[in-house]
Parts: structure tokens; sequence; C-alpha cells
């Protein structure tokens, strides 16, 4: 018995038969609703997670437009409780999390000079369930279920429907982290795998420890509602407060993971160097994963007080800095070894190109994310409200710049890998313009949000119609941050559709890339562009961490 598929994709063995009867078309699409490449099904996921992000970055304009204006005046007051949960979920579950996920499937193999993702069936029918799941809880919320919601059958749909999306999450994160500790190439141990394939690795693990626990919850709430609320859940009204961990940060951070090890890398590339320090590269990115532990164990609220007594003190302190702080200090190693990459390579001629703009602007955004959540953590700076126990604004900003940094970083993924997955080179004239102003748009979305926070305006996942009369509410002078964080919310939308719109163009002779046009050092730039099937004619034998380094460049890294 193996992990990965041994026999080729259909259409791969149609096509040496001869021609076929049936319309290409159909043919096509067959062979993608099937397909065990793992680079067809990475796409896939990464496709429908950015039409989610989309609609869900509409959503939050809507809504930002609606808390402005006169209550109802723009959007029905009946339908704003699910209209944010629409655009929550759809921001976590239904956005980053296949698109992270989607990335690494159809990248890591390839990286690990694999031919195949191990149990590429499993993460097919992850794709297929994370994408029936997240149609579920879309059907359902529109029809009023969800935490408040009216509908007892709808509410029992969103349950089922978000548990279905979080196993399909779970199966691909179980065939990623699979592929990675069992379908190396001879000579890629573990000290020579690549900074992103590292960071998938460390995000699969961690998505493995936290979804399970979501899922238990939902059973609980299922059986709880069905049996008509006798395990004292708080009924329709206590979903949100018992899910909704799972739309913020820290939980978050664990889908932006890859996002670190993709900007890490970039450096590397951008500036020629060998990767500098790897073993604390790798511990760094390893310790931004241990915001697993915070959703694995729902230790969000920590009493952290300065003028407490010290045994209070300390009880907070305690797991509030193994939960925030230690994430923050990963990040912080992650940048100060990408500053020392640009030092070590400034004499290189370094080569700034768009993948390396978005890797940085998504690093940025979400170690500003990461700084967000810790200060959240602070009692004194009164970030939750103290009269209602619900979150500001504040958190809606951390949450948004680490989503909004990480997506960035993954669409520079879509970029720099375009030459393998499609055989298309993208323009940098046309996509870097897409790398600012997605940018921009992040840091307007999210950060104007944390200044509001500091105002006392209302945020957070809502549980009831009362806790979204609140956070709909514009509290005094946090007007002119919502107009900005609308502002920003809407640029977001405008880069999303322009990058899709931009993937989806049909491709032209001038488009066509060469096996290795961004300079990059991993084994995955020595096959073809577009890879083929297997990705690789022959399985490679790796002799270092960057086996296509500059030839010219003595030594080799471990």
């Amino acid at each position: 018995m193996t992990t990965i598929e041994t026999h080729p994709d259909d259409t791969v063995a149609a096509s040496t038969a001869g021609d076929s009867t049936v319309p290409s078309f159909i043919t096509a699409a067959y062979d993608w609703a099937t397909t065990v490449d793992h680079k067809k099904i990475g796409r896939l996921s990464t496709g429908f997670g950015m039409l989610v992000l989309l609609a869900a970055a509409v959503l939050a304009l809507l809504l930002d437009i609606e808390r402005l204006g006169d209550p109802g005046s723009f959007i029905d007051t009946g339908a704003q409780l699910q209209l944010i949960q629409m655009y929550r979920v759809g921001l976590v579950v239904g956005g980053i999390a296949p698109l992270a996920l989607g990335l690494a499937v159809a990248v890591v193999p390839m990286q690990l000079g694999s031919r195949q993702i191990a149990f590429p069936r499993v993460a097919l029918t992850g794709f297929y369930a994370w994408l029936g799941g997240t149609s579920l809880v879309m059907v359902s919320l529109g029809l009023n279920g969800g935490a408040g919601g009216g509908d007892a059958d709808m509410v029992d749909l969103f349950l089922t429907g978000l548990g279905l999306a979080i196993l399909g999450l779970c199966a691909t994160a179980a065939s990623l982290g699979t592929t990675i500790l069992t379908t190396r190439a001879p000579g890629m141990t573990m000290r020579r795998v690549s900074a992103f394939t590292w960071s998938a690795l460390v995000g699969a693990i961690a998505t493995l420890l936290v979804m399970p626990v979501l899922f238990g919850v939902l059973i609980y709430l299922y059986v709880d509602h069905r049996l008509g609320s006798q395990a004292n859940f708080m009924g329709v009204e206590g979903i949100g407060a018992w899910i909704g961990w799972a739309f913020t940060v820290p939980t978050v951070i664990i889908f932006a993971i890859p996002a670190v090890g993709f900007a890490a890398e970039q450096f590397s590339v951008a500036f020629k160097t060998r990767q500098p320090m790897r073993g604390v590269l790798f511990a760094g990115i390893a310790l931004i994963g241990v915001t697993a532990y915070a959703g694995s164990t729902q230790q969000f609220v920590h009493d952290v007080t300065f003028d407490a007594s010290g045994e209070t003190f300390i009880r907070g302190a305690v797991p509030f800095l193994l939960f925030a702080g230690l994430p923050l200090l990963g990040v912080t190693v992650v940048l100060l070894l990408s500053l020392l990459n640009v030092k070590n390579g400034a004499g290189n001629s370094p080569s700034v190109r768009a993948p390396f703009v978005f890797g940085l602007l998504g690093l940025l955004l979400v170690g500003a994310g990461i700084a967000a959540n810790f200060a959240e953590g602070i009692t004194d700076l009164e970030l939750v409200d103290p009269a209602t126990n619900l979150a500001t604004a504040f958190e809606e900003g951390a949450t948004l710049l680490v989503v909004y940094g990480a997506v960035l970083a993954m669409l520079g993924g879509l970029v720099y890998w375009a030459p393998k997955l499609s055989g298309r080179l993208l323009s940098d004239k046309q996509v870097l313009p897409l790398a600012l102003l997605g940018g921009l748009g992040a840091l307007l979305a999210g950060a104007p949000l944390l200044v509001a926070g500091f105002v006392d305006q209302i945020g957070g996942y809502p549980a009831s119609q009362a806790e979204v009369d609140q956070i709909m509410t514009v509290a005094d002078d946090a007007e002119i941050w919502i107009t900005l964080s609308l502002i920003g919310q809407g640029i977001m939308a405008l880069t999303l559709l322009a990058f899709g719109g931009l993937l989806l163009k049909p491709q032209g002779d001038d488009d066509a890339a060469d096996d290795n046009p961004y300079g990059g050092q991993t084994i995955e730039w020595s096959t073809p562009s577009p890879a083929p099937a297997h990705n690789f004619e022959h399985v490679p034998t790796v002799a270092s961490a960057e086996p296509l380094f500059a030839t010219d460049t003595e030594g080799s890294s471990e």
C-alpha cells in the first residue's frame, strides 16, 4: 500500500488514445472534477476561496454603509445578524483557510521533489466537503439560520454545514501533513525543506489541533438544539458565544502561518542569498504555531492587569504570554532574519518583483495583527467593553490585518508559482499595482478599527440581535474610523476582483514562462513550466536546501 496515486489521471491516458468524440468542455470539466493531480486540487481550492473572500469583503462593505446610515435604511434590521455571520464565516472558514491550504496542496509536493500528494483522493474529498459545507452554511444563513436564527431547521443546517466544512479542511490538512512527512525525495531531510513547506506543515498540524475542537463543539450544539436546549447551551443565542472564537484572533493566525513561510522564502530569492540560520527561522515559524493551543483550549480572555495582586497577575500573565507572546516572538524572529537576508544580499543586485512585494506586505500586516492580538489581552487597555463584556472593534481590526495580510501573501504565491501551475508568467506591470492596492486596502480595512476599539466601538462575533444592535451603533468619535475601514474593504474587494480577472484572462504567447523566471532556489524550479502531471520525469535526489542556488556561490546549506 502506498500513500500516493500510482495511476495517471484519466485525461492523461485519454490524451494518448487519439481524438475523443466527447466535447472538449465536458472532458475538461470531468477531468477537473475527478482529478488526483494535486496542482489542480489546490487551484480549485484557491479559486473558490478567493470567490468567497470577495463575497465577504463586499458584505463587509455593505454592512459598514448600513452602520454609518440610519438603522434599517440600507439593510433590513432582521437580516443584519445573519449577514454579519456570513461575513465572518466567509472571511475565515470560507476564505483564508482554503486559500492557504489550497496553495500548499498545489505547491508543497513539488517543493519536496515528490511526484504526487499523499492520499490525493482524500485531498479532493476534503475540497468537496469544504465546498459543500460552506454552501450549506451560506444557504442556511440566508434562510434565517445560524446563531440567533429563527428557523430551527436552518439552525440545524448551519451547524451541519459548518461541521462538514471543518471536516473538509481537516482532511486536506491531514493529506498535506502526511505528504511532508512521508513523500520527500531522496536526500530531502526535514532540515532541507523550504520555509514555505515547513510553514505549511506547522499550519496543517495547527489546523488538526484546532478544527476538531470546533467540530466537537458543533456536535454538542447540534444535539442540544435538537433536544430543546437541555444541556444549558443557551439555545440558538448561545451558538454565537460557543463558536465565535473560531472566527477571530488568535485562531485565524493558524491559517496565516503559510503566508509567513512564503514571505521568508521570498527574501532569499529576491536578495539571492542562502537562508541564514535556517533552524532559527524554522523555530520562529513553529512559535507562531503555538497559537493553536489557544484555539484548542479556547483560552482567549486573560486577566492581565498591572494593578492586581502578584498572584492574580501571574495567573493571567503566564497563559497570556504562552498563547499570545510566543506567536509575537515567532513573527519577530522571522522579520529579523528577513532583514539579515537583506543585509547579506545587499551586494547581489537584488531582484524585487511582484511576489516579493506581496510577501513583504503580507508579512508586515500579519505581524501587525499578531501584535494587536497581544495588546488585546492586556486588561488595562480596556479593549473589551466592561459594561457588556463584548469585544470592541479592536478585535475585528486585528482579525482583518491577519486575514488580509495572509491573503496578500497567498496571492503572491499564486503569482510566484503560476509558471509551474499553469505555464504562465504574470507580468509585474499588471500584478505589482494590485499588490500595492491590496496592501493599502488591507491596512485601511483593519488599522482604523484598532483605533475605533479605543473609543469604545463595539465589535465581535454576534450571538443575538441585541449584540448586533450594539455592533451596528457607531460610537462617539468612531465614524471616521468606520468610514476608513469601509474604504479599505472596498479596495480589497476591487483587488480580489481584478486579480481573479487577471488569472482568468486567456493566456497569450507573451505569457509563456521559462523554467525558472524568478531565480527560485528550491527543487520545483528544476522541472518544466508548466509542471507535468507527476511533477518530475524522474524523482530527483536532493543534496542541499537550495539545490538551484547560483553555482558561483560557495558552500552548501543543510
